[in-house]
């Protein structure tokens, strides 16, 4: 095998997380998440309905401050899913691709998504 002092190929380790690819990212892991949620959604249903013990047992493992800890949390990567989903059919549509209106569109999306977050939290008497 003949070795050369030449460089490796580029990797994670070298580049500077930029807010398109943290973006881009964490856009395909809250949509990873949400499918395992949409998974467990009729499970959860099921034991709600299923009799008054069992809805009992759900609403007392809902109560636990963990857990809304954790639904907060689904919140916010459903919210932050349809934002930045938006800005992305407004990229397909053809709209703020140039350097600039990406990240305009990225902090609006960072933004609206905790606002929104917050807003529902709020609203609903989890805060």
């Amino acid at each position: 095998m003949n070795t050369t002092n030449r460089p490796l190929s580029p990797h994670l380790q070298i580049y500077k997380p930029q807010l398109t690819s943290v973006l881009s990212i964490s856009h395909r892991m809250t949509g990873f998440a949400l499918s395992m949620i949409v998974l467990l959604s009729p499970i959860i249903i099921y034991f709600l309905t299923y009799s008054a013990e069992t809805h009992q047992i759900m609403i007392n493992i809902f109560s636990n401050m963990f857990i809304k800890i954790i639904f907060s949390l689904a919140l916010f990567g459903l919210l932050y899913h349809l934002c930045n989903g938006i800005r992305h059919l407004a990229w397909d549509a053809g709209y703020g691709l140039d350097l600039e209106s990406s990240y305009k569109s990225g902090y609006i999306v960072i933004v609206s998504s905790v606002a929104l977050t917050f807003l529902i939290l709020l609203f609903s008497g989890v805060l």
